[in-house]
């Protein structure tokens, strides 16, 4: 008759579908998450970081290339002004160079005009050319009886004169021309002075009035 042993053949309770096993890797697994989610978090935080360096760098860069980009164009701008600018001085300057030269032939017209030699082909010819001069810009000035302006008469000729009462231009030795504002020949004349000493004539009509009356008045005596 066998003996049996007591406590070898009892088993411990087990929970069914678990083993006593399966608890362990659960904790552990647990705490592995736990620390893999911070590290996720700062990797993520220095991406940005990252990420906004660089958006920073390329904002910087297209300030300075928009900053670039606006002063050559000032610059150009600023180029094709003095390039206009010469080309028109330069026409002015070889126009007025052309003009020049025709001005003795200019100045013959007109005196064969005064005497009444202008006359045939050879008018059809001046008017022509004067036509051609008028176009390019050129234009005649100076005229009797105007007041004199150093700046645009040269006086060749001086005299007094009662019936004026400030320096005029009396007679026009040559005619003045000029392009538009510049003057390329003053006109030349002869201009005339009040009388020195001479009264306005306002003055000495007011003079005379009172004498008139004197002499129409009948005699008190």
């Amino acid at each position: 008759m066998s003996e049996e042993t007591p406590g070898f053949d009892e088993k411990p309770e087990v929970p069914t579908g678990a083993t006593p096993d399966d608890a362990e890797p659960k904790a552990a697994d647990s705490s592995e998450e736990g620390e893999a989610a911070p590290a996720g978090d700062s990797a993520a935080a220095a991406q940005d970081v990252a990420l906004l360096a660089q958006l920073d760098q390329a904002r910087t860069a297209l300030a300075e290339r928009t900053a670039d980009l606006q002063r050559l164009q000032a610059e150009y701008q600023n180029y094709r002004r003095r390039v206009e600018r010469d080309r028109i001085a330069v026409k002015e300057i070889a126009v007025a160079s052309l003009l020049t030269e025709l001005l003795p032939t200019l100045d013959d017209i007109g005196r064969a005009r005064e005497h009444g030699e202008l006359v045939g082909g050879f008018k059809s010819v001046a008017e022509s050319l004067e036509t051609a001069a008028a176009k390019m810009g050129l234009q005649q000035f100076g005229k009797e009886g105007e007041p004199f302006d150093p700046t645009i008469h040269e006086a060749l000729m001086h005299s007094y004169a009662p019936d004026v009462t400030e320096t005029t231009c009396v007679a026009i030795l040559q005619p003045g021309y000029r392009i538009g504002e510049r003057t390329i020949r003053p006109a030349r004349v002869a201009v005339a002075e009040p009388q020195p000493g001479a009264a306005p004539k306002s003055e000495s009509a007011e003079g005379e009035a009172p004498s008139d009356k004197d002499a129409d008045a009948p005699d008190k005596g």
